[in-house]
């Protein structure tokens, strides 16, 4: 190997942070062109994850800069539901290990490299109108500089609340949101505001009301879609839910 092609690959490994993986495109911000990034794999360089897709051999990936990485190829994948309350320290059990949830709005598959090391489920979901196109109360989140997307604690429990009478039981969702208590009410109201499931708005009020949380008495039901002046009725593995307006 010729010593500038040495000397550039050794700056490119150094510059690697462990467990990153890294683009074509990152890689060329360092001048490895996706032919050499090619080479470097078939030299054990550098290992290669997906088409165009590579990180530092021999280190484990990390999950948080692997979402960053996906937030750049699916439109508004965010960490959301259970798994977001998981990461503001609300949850049923501690300890348990169940798959990751990430919401996003558009159609997409995560890649097997993610989904082979990380135990996570994808679903396109429009919960909320959001007039900007970024989505409501959903920041960044993490321990390292990369921090990927993770929903607020409002905002996760209407997702949560979302799929109850689907993917979600109704006694775990009441568990979690019984563990909700000091959410904020502002924006609690903002974002069912803008909520387009009236089952979950119902859902929400009904809960809060059984649970007397200080919220439930400064949320404005008034300015809420919560539908027709019909009950809401869906059929679950736990029985009927029914949802009065």
């Amino acid at each position: 190997m010729a010593p500038t092609t040495r000397h550039k690959l050794n700056r490119v490994i150094a510059e690697l942070e462990p467990g990153v993986p890294v683009t074509v495109r990152d890689l060329a911000a360092s001048h490895i062109s996706a032919d050499l990034a090619g080479h470097y794999h078939a030299a054990g360089w550098l290992e290669r994850l997906a088409r165009g897709v590579y990180a530092k051999p021999g280190v484990a990936l990390d999950l948080d800069a692997s979402l960053v990485l996906l937030q750049q190829k699916i439109p508004g994948l965010h960490v959301a539901g259970r798994s977001a309350l998981e990461r503001h320290g609300i949850q049923q059990y501690l300890g348990s290990s169940r798959p990751l949830t990430l919401l996003g709005s558009a159609a997409a598959r995560l890649p097997s490299w993610f989904a082979t090391r990380f135990p996570a489920s994808y679903h396109r979901k429009h919960l909320f109108a959001e007039p900007s196109g970024e989505p409501l109360y959903v920041h960044p989140m993490g321990a390292r500089s990369r921090q990927p997307l993770v929903s607020d604690p409002e905002r996760a429990l209407l997702e949560l609340l979302s799929e109850v009478g689907n993917r979600q039981p109704l006694q775990e969702a009441r568990e979690l949101f019984e563990s909700a208590s000091t959410i904020r009410a502002s924006a609690l109201q903002r974002l069912l505001e803008h909520c387009t499931s009236v089952k979950t708005v119902r859902l929400c009020l009904a809960l809060g009301r059984e649970f007397t949380f200080p919220w439930a008495r400064d949320v404005d039901a008034s300015t809420l879609p919560t539908g027709s002046r019909q009950r809401w009725v869906r059929r679950s593995p736990e029985g009927l839910l029914v949802l009065k307006p």
